[in-house]
């Protein structure tokens, strides 16, 4: 008997759909950070300590005096972080499309990386000075980039969980949310501003400075992908962004007086 082919629908859901299917994909990344980042805010106002008096440590260690258990747990948690891109990855296909239509491939590796560096270069250094500036005034925590254990797989983990937010934020927040906010119709403006709104909002938890500082960071990113129609050159910049950031913390941190 000969076998059956399966056939897969690949045409556009309609609005309805589309819409769910963007609420269930932020459900279970961004959107479920972002519901975290604000109950952390408030956890942090309610303290009997200063905003500036608190901590927000990014990558710590989940298994203190154990480094084996400690490097499992950092893997695999980046391992499940990263997940929701493989989710955005079957969507897309499932509607006729890929990572490819949202410009996630290795066609114009030169363009994306220099692109990448030059925006790292300016995001990165006006978003240091804006940091030190918001924890000066006391509406931001004090950002911890780094807090391993000096073991030998520091400084690898560190770059892998700049990868993992590079890749996971620009992806979601930016490519695939700008793409089908399109196809459902809505102005580049009101698109670009509801990325930015979401990415600040999952930043709550560092204080009112993350929350602004990654809603201008996150317009600035949003036009320039409906410019540039490739989400890789955010990827590139938004992890030379943190692997500096955590690498350079890890590496200068009691070594300098202007560093919180």
């Amino acid at each position: 008997m000969p076998t059956r082919r399966l056939e897969i629908d690949t045409t556009l859901p309609g609005p309805r759909l589309l819409g769910a299917e963007i609420l269930v994909v932020f459900a279970v990344s961004l959107g479920a950070s972002a519901l975290f980042s604000l109950i952390r805010l408030i956890g942090a106002l309610t303290a009997p300590r200063a905003l500036q008096g608190q901590q927000a440590v990014l990558v710590g260690s989940r298994a203190p005096g154990r480094p084996w258990l400690d490097l499992a747990l950092q893997l695999a948690d980046i391992a499940v972080s990263v997940a929701p891109v493989a989710l955005v990855a079957y969507l897309l296909a499932r509607s006729g499309e890929s990572l490819r239509t949202i410009g996630v491939d290795l066609r114009e590796p030169g363009r994306d990386l220099l692109r990448g560096a030059g925006l790292a270069a300016l995001v990165g250094g006006t978003g240091l000075a804006f940091y030190l500036a918001v924890w000066a005034a006391g509406v931001n925590l004090t950002v911890v980039p780094g807090a391993l254990p000096d073991v030998w797989w520091r400084i690898p983990v560190l770059l892998l969980a700049a990868a993992e937010n590079g890749v996971l934020e620009e992806v979601i927040v930016c490519g695939y949310l700008l793409h089908r906010l399109g196809q459902l119709g809505w102005s580049p403006v009101r698109s670009v501003a509801v990325s930015s709104v979401i990415r600040g909002a999952y930043h709550l938890y560092q204080g009112f400075g993350g929350f602004v500082g990654n809603v201008v960071m996150g317009l600035l990113f949003g036009w320039l992908y409906l410019r540039w129609r490739r989400a890789m050159p955010l990827v590139v910049a938004h992890t030379l962004i943190d692997a500096v950031a955590f690498v350079g913390y890890a590496l200068l941190r009691g070594k300098v007086s202007w560093l919180p």
